[in-house]
């Protein structure tokens, strides 16, 4: 699937971003260099200033979760994840031994603006190799996080720097990609939420909700995921939680609403209802 997915980028995909990059570098570069900027590859224009919490975009809440932080080093958004085993509680009495990053399930929401240049250090704390892949992203191979693929799986008591700039905006995920079938059933995913850079790609809200949707298979008497079971999965959840264990989304009246919803299941689709009220579809994988 990521093989097909970059011969995309070196047509038509490729091709549509670059057609958007002098929108983003103009307002920075004259029109000459704006043009070079637009003939060259998208993973090696140059990275923007780092966009600002609060000034450049409207931090997302995510229920039952938070967001990532970071430092800002020479003009570069520093993160760091930490994969580790964690004790999950999904809802009052029901609790079970997962996988998550720096010590919840799922992983924090991590925040960027279009134009950011990241770095991500991953730390494996897991008995286990693994990777992370960065769904949906639009960077280098090597950074893609496909272990076998682009890189060397990455071992226990090791840490691996990812690296890019952001040339996108929308609301993208993050989860394993190594035994992944086994790792994201253990809960190794997460949101990633990247804010447009330009202004008149904004689209103001008064609340910004990020859900992930997720499915798992506990067997009675067990406390781990099962996960070789693909058809009797009997545990649905929205960032990890399972009613009443999942917190509110709280708004006032009059208030304009985002909600941004991930859904990296293994096996199901699923429908959202939201009871009294009606939504818009406005945004598509990261579109």
């Amino acid at each position: 699937m990521d093989v097909t997915r970059r011969n995309m980028l070196k047509g038509a995909g490729a091709a549509l971003v670059a057609g958007t990059g002098v929108l983003h570098y103009a307002g920075k570069v004259g029109a000459q260099e704006a043009a070079a900027v637009e003939r060259t590859p998208v993973w090696t224009r140059p990275p923007l200033e780092p966009g600002r919490r609060g000034a450049d975009y409207q931090p997302v809440v995510t229920p039952n979760g938070a967001s990532l932080e970071y430092r800002v080093v020479d003009g570069v958004k520093v993160y760091h994840l930490i994969v580790e085993p964690v004790r999950h509680e999904f809802a009052p009495g029901l609790r079970a031994n997962l996988w998550g990053f720096n010590g919840r399930v799922h992983g924090p929401t991590i925040e960027a603006v279009e134009g950011d240049r990241v770095r991500i250090y991953v730390t494996n704390r897991l008995p286990a190799e693994t990777s992370i892949h960065w769904h949906g992203v639009l960077l280098p191979s090597g950074m893609d996080g496909v272990a076998g693929l682009s890189q060397a799986p990455i071992r226990p008591g090791e840490t691996f720097k990812y690296e890019w700039t952001f040339h996108q905006h929308g609301m993208l995920m993050y989860h394993s990609h190594h035994n992944e079938m086994t790792q994201m059933a253990m809960g190794m995913m997460g949101a990633l939420v990247v804010h447009p850079r330009r202004a008149q790609d904004r689209r103001p809200v008064d609340r910004d909700f990020a859900l992930v949707l997720s499915e798992w298979a506990i067997h009675a008497g067990t406390e781990r995921p099962d996960p070789n079971e693909m058809e009797a999965l009997n545990l649905f959840t929205i960032n990890a939680k399972a009613f009443p264990g999942t917190a509110p989304l709280v708004v006032r009246t009059g208030d304009r609403v985002r909600i941004r919803i991930a859904n990296p299941s293994a096996e199901n689709h699923h429908p959202i209802h939201i009871h009294g009220h009606k939504f818009t579809v406005v945004e598509t994988d990261g579109g």
